[in-house]
């Protein structure tokens, strides 16, 4: 099969490590030769209710049965309606929001900067250091983890990148923000500010609530539209519906996708009223809020808030309490940050110096692969631990158990 596909399919996917997928059940993946795994990166957080959920799988069959596709931008059915009215009102706060429904993560950012520019007729976005946001053009404009993602595609959309907020490895973000507004950019120009509550791609970072909270003043203040995209970190990863109600900073707009359908691809655009104020066939879609796949959100939405809620909060303590217990045993975890089951992982070759070690990083990727526990790597040399929210304190002992043995076997 690994043959097949690096004869026929496109050179620029990247294939981390040779799992042949198979099928699974909860947190557990097998592959093609009946080798079973714990899976602690979940295809980069998007299996939220974990594998073959019995419940998710009823709703597919039963929406499926029914029709498979009628185009959303024209027509009405039952699923997206009730699919939007459930996103509108997920969010704390009293001002009534509306919802555009997208096929993935990249279309939700890419109407969200839509949407951005047309209400302000303003042509600036500020995006930050070490986020990902998607492969097409505006979304690769505002993404700034890895050159290669960027690297041949220029020119861009006028775009400025700012540091982000990193407790572990601080940058000066205050200062390089007033830089900006007093020397290159005036405020009155930038549409949206668009950034991840927590950083996805960019390392797992968690800011400190002051940089959520100044972000949302400025925006306050010159009437900017503040865009948190919580593709990687919402849908309950955090223990919370949404990662910004732990800091309390409320945007304009949510961008959502990965979790939101178990699997199944879909996205939104979550925006206050007053900003989702663009006219009727001014942005639309032929897939986007696909009956089947509303109906896997719409099931993955009611299992969050009957348990896998608690569970993510309660299954996240116990492996960030592991995992600093490992960081006590290994000189090579420089940090280990995260809540709920959103924990990142950072090795370094030195912890005074805090020097990436990306080399430990890719060899202790294989090596839990050997020993059955699925890892993914991000930023330059963390892992992000994104496990299933039905993860089971076995799933979590075992898999603390397993990175504890494939460090002491490399030494690190």
């Amino acid at each position: 099969m690994i043959a097949k596909d690096r004869e026929w399919s496109s050179p620029s996917y990247i294939k981390e490590y040779p799992f042949v997928m198979a099928g699974g059940q909860g947190a557990m993946a097998e592959d093609v030769d009946g080798n079973r795994y714990i899976d602690f990166m979940t295809g980069i957080a998007v299996s939220a209710t974990g594998y073959n959920h019995p419940e998710i799988v009823a709703a597919v069959r039963e929406a499926a049965g029914k029709f498979l596709h009628v185009c959303a931008t024209d027509f009405y059915y039952e699923g997206m309606a009730q699919l939007c009215e459930r996103l509108a009102k997920s969010w704390p706060g009293k001002e009534k929001k509306r919802v555009f429904l997208a096929n993935s993560g990249t279309e939700a950012v890419e109407g969200a900067i839509k949407l951005a520019r047309f209400v302000t007729r303003r042509p600036y976005i500020i995006a930050f250091e070490g986020a990902f946001h998607g492969r097409s053009y505006a979304a690769m404009s505002v993404t700034a983890s890895k050159v290669k993602y960027r690297e041949g595609f220029g020119p861009f959309l006028p775009v400025v990148h700012l540091p982000y907020d990193n407790p572990y490895r601080p940058a000066p973000w205050r200062e390089r923000m007033e830089e900006l507004f007093e020397t290159r950019t005036s405020p009155k120009e930038v549409a949206a500010v668009m950034m991840e509550p927590i950083l996805g791609e960019g390392g797992y970072v968690m800011p400190g609530a002051e940089f959520l909270k100044t972000w949302r003043k400025v925006c306050d203040d010159h009437g900017i539209m503040l865009v948190f995209d919580e593709i990687q970190c919402g849908m309950g990863r955090t223990g919370k519906l949404w990662a910004f109600e732990h800091a309390g900073v409320e945007p304009d707009v949510l961008l959502t996708a990965k979790g939101l359908g178990s699997g199944l691809p879909i996205g939104a655009i979550v925006a206050k009223e007053k900003w989702m104020s663009w006219p009727r066939g001014s942005h639309g879609t032929t897939f986007g809020g696909n009956p089947v796949s509303c109906a896997a959100a719409l099931k993955t939405l009611d299992l969050m808030e009957s348990g896998l809620l608690k569970n993510a909060q309660a299954m996240g303590e116990r492996l960030l309490k592991g995992l600093k217990e490992l960081q006590m045993k290994h000189p090579s975890i420089g940090d280990v940050r995260g809540v709920g089951l959103m924990i990142g992982l950072e090795f370094v070759k030195d912890r005074k110096t805090k020097e990436p070690d990306h080399d430990l990083v890719e060899k202790l990727e294989l090596r839990a692969f050997e020993k059955g526990l699925l890892l993914l790597s991000c930023g330059k040399s963390v892992i992000r631990i994104a496990p299933p929210l039905v993860l089971t304190s076995y799933d979590v002992d075992a898999g603390l158990s397993i990175i504890d043995e494939a460090l002491s076997e490399l030494g690190a």
